[in-house]
């Protein structure tokens, strides 16, 4: 039995300050990122979703809200969708500039393979990974969809890939409004397809 779980990164924030919001309240969708919610909408309109679960985060279940709408769901949520922890929360952390270029901030970049300055890659694998499988078990048969965040997307996506999870952020796969599918032979994952319904961004947006 076939049941997909479309892994569905949230549409453009905004985001005038241009810092690194993280699990911080209160960052809605920009009108752009509205248009991307309802192009996605529109996109998986003939899917067979039967499931629609959202990070808690505003952004996140403001993506939801059109899919949901056009399939007679309600939206539910899943902490473990939500973005990943984050110390540089808040500030400015454009290469260059910003906090990166200040001292005290300098101990936090010791260790670029874990991260040392945030949620480690295998806590965010793993919380994601269950999040994907209580999903599955609430579709079973059919499709369901989970809105979530680039950095825990792309950490799941190499994790079921078998890659080493410290990467470039510049090359990570996955814009905005973006769909990482997994498609699952009962509980076996047998395919990962990556589509942009919404067209490519640049992997580089701050705190997206």
């Amino acid at each position: 039995m076939t049941t997909v779980v479309h892994m569905l990164r949230h549409g453009e924030v905004h985001n005038p300050e241009k810092i690194l919001y993280g699990r911080l309240p209160g960052y809605r969708l920009s009108e752009r990122g509205q248009r991307q919610a309802l192009t996605v909408a529109e996109a998986v309109a003939g899917h067979d979703l039967v499931h629609v679960v959202a990070s808690p985060l505003q952004r996140a279940q403001e993506t939801a809200g059109p899919i949901a709408a056009a399939h007679r769901l309600d939206i539910a949520t899943d902490e473990n969708l939500i973005e990943a922890g984050n110390q540089f929360e808040g500030l400015h952390v454009a290469v260059g500039d910003g906090a990166l270029r200040e001292p005290k901030h300098w101990p936090k970049l010791v260790n670029p393979f874990k991260p040392s300055w945030g949620e480690p890659y295998l806590e965010i694998a793993h919380r994601m990974l269950g999040a994907v499988h209580r999903a599955r078990e609430a579709a079973d048969g059919h499709e369901a969809l989970c809105v979530s965040h680039q950095l825990p997307i792309w950490t799941l996506r190499r994790f079921l890939e078998g890659k080493k999870l410290w990467h470039d952020p510049r090359r990570r796969q996955c814009s905005l409004a973006s769909l990482t599918s997994l498609v699952f032979d009962g509980d076996e994952l047998r395919e990962i397809v990556y589509s942009e319904p919404a067209g490519t961004t640049d992997p580089k947006v701050t705190g997206a």
